[in-house]
């Protein structure tokens, strides 16, 4: 991916740097580089349950970025790649034949036990799809954050839109970890962007005007510099055998014309050049200036650059080495993120879109992997909790108390209810989908709602927390209680053994639940009574509604 080895051979150009320099412009980024920084950290997932909630921790990787530009007041521009340039197909086959014998040798380690080797194996196999892409663009849109779809390389796209003023869409600078913006002339490029904000800082022009550590680029134009990259090999076209960054800077800084050192090459009996490798390497210059892009204003497409007479001539009228022609209508629906740009297929309309606070790691949730994403919904100081299938219309509302103490202090302790969801909660119920319950001023705590408060209980205090839960399959509810004192066991069980089961004042768990009986009496309903009198417990009777209290 980009120029192999260019990044070492400039790094006496290229200087630490803090994203908080670009304050108050905008800085585009370059997504599937962060898309793929993002994949390392779930890969398995990816390669082998791409539909779990952890296989979308790539989503929060990028979003954690992106916040973190906006916390610095830089106005992020995210531009994803597109279709496939032409010239580009055997480097996008041989990668693909690359990640399919990765992904079967990941799956034989795993299978032999060796998790560590299996995870190199998945990292060098997965692969970012327009669909990975499509889920972050809906959590884009919902954030208002602007993005574009290249109509090909991203690259592309954002080295134009470097060239423009900032109130006709244009970018300051760019992110990525790939070499080849330098290729395309960006003005001034960061790579190696940490999750704090540092990374290192490449501009163009300082380089062209700087003598460092031997390293002169002051009689280069941005076109020979272009062309040394070409010759050192790029993704369009592979380097002459024996030339790498550093002999190609030695012949463009000899020779400072880009025929000359073609023909040099030609000639010398010690690189085998082959025969149509000087017009490969102008039709891939061509397309480092003038490959196609989408144009905001026209909706449409045009040249990174216009086309030059020189150019014209390599191309042959073959202008779709630049990139295929697209109508405006096609242009715009994948800029928007509407056409899928490799299938050219409409995304689907129905798919379910990620909330921003699902980036919480759930993947400790086995109730995620049964009933879906787990998205949780801030209004003001309220939070609710929703679990939602991909497939089916039915959704069943859980909702928690109201947190007065701050919007999203109490998201972990909110999300973790969803350890006890259970299989009933998926069955429609005639109450409404989504419930709220309030609690009093003095039942909530100064802190975290959700956190576990132990109280003295020698003077008749009410024991520690307890956790009620109601599941309403029918009419009448089935109250489980917990947490009740060895005393108050004692009376229950010495009143009627064969009637009041015992494990309903074992602490509650998902075994204890379905376990609980089933059955409905008179006198049932008063031990449970006594029992919920005891406890002072609050309880309300609405099917699908998992609360809780804390004793004072």
């Amino acid at each position: 991916m980009g120029i192999p080895n260019l990044l070492r051979f400039m790094k006496p150009f290229i200087e630490p740097v803090h994203i908080k320099k670009y304050a108050g412009q905008r800085v585009g980024i370059d997504a599937y580089s962060w898309l793929h920084k993002g994949a390392y950290s779930c890969s398995m997932e990816l390669c082998m349950n791409p539909k779990s909630a952890g296989a979308r921790r790539y989503i929060s990787y990028f979003m954690h970025h992106v916040n973190l530009l906006r916390h610095h007041k830089v106005v992020p521009v995210v531009v994803f790649d597109g279709g496939s340039m032409p010239c580009k197909a055997a480097t996008d086959k041989d990668r693909h034949k690359k990640r399919e014998l990765s992904l079967v040798l990941g799956k034989e380690k795993l299978k032999q036990g060796n998790t560590a080797a299996a995870i190199d194996f998945f990292r060098k196999a997965v692969q970012i799809t327009p669909s990975m892409a499509y889920q972050l663009i809906q959590l884009l849109r919902s954030e208002n954050v602007e993005f574009v779809v290249a109509p090909y390389e991203a690259d592309a796209q954002l080295a134009y839109l470097a060239t423009l003023d900032a109130d006709q869409g244009g970018i300051a600078a760019v992110i990525t970890e790939d070499s080849d913006l330098i290729a395309y002339g960006c003005t001034a490029i960061i790579f190696k962007m940490d999750r704090f904000g540092k990374g290192e800082e490449f501009i163009m022009d300082k380089t062209l005007m700087t003598v460092k550590d031997g390293l002169s680029f002051q009689d280069f134009d941005k076109n020979l510099f272009t062309g040394m990259c070409v010759l050192a090999g790029c993704d369009f076209l592979p380097s002459i055998s024996g030339i790498g960054t550093k002999r190609a800077y030695s012949l463009i800084s000899k020779h400072k014309n880009i025929d000359s050192v073609l023909s040099t090459l030609t000639l010398d009996k010690r690189y085998s050049v082959p025969d149509d490798y000087t017009d490969s390497f102008w039709k891939t210059l061509a397309v480092f200036n003038h490959a196609r892009v989408y144009d905001v204003k026209s909706k449409s497409l045009k040249h990174l650059k216009p086309l030059e007479e020189q150019y014209l001539h390599y191309l042959a009228g073959d202008l779709d080495i630049l990139g295929p022609e697209l109508a405006p209508s096609m242009a715009r629906a994948i800029a928007e993120g509407r056409l899928n740009p490799v299938t050219m297929e409409t995304f689907d309309k129905f798919s379910r879109t990620i909330s921003p606070i699902e980036f919480i790691d759930t993947s400790n949730l086995s109730v995620i992997n049964q009933y879906g994403s787990q998205e949780i919904l801030t209004q003001e100081s309220s939070i609710t909790i929703c679990s939602s299938q991909e497939s089916k219309d039915d959704t069943v509302g859980f909702a928690t108390d109201k947190i007065t103490s701050g919007e999203r202090k109490g998201n972990k302790g909110a999300l973790a209810l969803g350890k006890f969801l259970l299989p009933s909660a998926t069955k429609k119920h005639s109450s409404p989908a989504l419930e709220r319950n309030k609690v009093e001023q003095k039942n909530t705590p100064e802190n975290n709602p959700f956190k576990k408060r132990k109280l003295p209980t020698d003077r008749g205090q009410a024991p520690d927390q307890s956790e009620l839960l109601i599941d309403l399959d029918d009419e009448e509810p089935v109250v489980l209680c917990s947490s009740l004192s060895p005393e108050s066991v004692g009376r229950a069980e010495s009143q009627d053994r064969n009637e009041v089961s015992a494990g309903l004042c074992r602490p509650l768990s998902q075994g204890s639940v379905e376990s609980g009986p089933n059955g409905r009496s008179s006198k049932r309903e008063n031990h449970l009574k006594a029992f919920r009198d005891k406890t002072n417990k609050k309880v309300t009777e609405r099917s699908g509604i998992l609360k809780f209290f804390m004793p004072l």
